[in-house]
C-alpha cells in the first residue's frame, strides 16, 4: 500500500452511516478519514465520540462530517443528543439544528455508560 500525498484531495469527501458499527464515517479519496460514533436510545441518536485521523487534521472535516450527520438524523427522524464535545459545540454554532436536540442528562449518561460496557 503506497502513502497518499499531504495534497489536498481533489474529489469532495463523502459521508457515509455505517449502521452495523454505529457511526458515521468521512471518506476522502475512499479511505475513512474520520467517524462520528453514536448509540442509538429509543427515538434518540446519543453522539459520544468524534475524530479526525492527524492525516487528515485542518480540513474542516469534522465539521462537514458532523453537519452531514445531523442532516441524516433530521431526516430519519430522530433526536440528537450531544455527549460528544465536538458534537455539542457544533451546535451552538448551528442553532438549525436546535429543533431536534435534547439535553445530556444523567439518565443518558448512565444509560450510554452501560451500552458501551456490554
Amino acid at each position: 500500500m503506497t502513502e497518499s500525498s499531504s495534497a489536498p484531495s481533489s474529489a469532495a469527501p463523502v459521508v457515509e452511516r455505517v449502521e452495523a458499527r454505529h457511526r458515521y464515517e468521512i471518506l476522502v479519496d475512499g479511505r475513512r478519514a474520520g467517524l462520528t460514533a453514536y448509540r442509538d436510545r429509543g427515538e434518540q441518536r446519543v453522539f459520544f465520540h468524534t475524530e479526525i485521523d492527524d492525516a487528515f487534521a485542518g480540513q474542516g472535516l469534522a465539521a462537514q462530517l458532523v453537519q452531514r450527520a445531523l442532516v441524516d438524523v433530521r431526516e430519519s427522524g430522530k433526536r440528537i443528543v450531544p455527549v460528544c464535545p465536538y458534537v455539542a459545540k457544533f451546535l451552538t454554532k448551528h442553532p438549525e439544528f436546535a429543533d431536534i436536540a435534547d439535553p445530556v442528562t444523567a439518565d443518558v449518561l448512565r444509560w450510554l455508560e452501560m451500552e458501551l460496557d456490554a
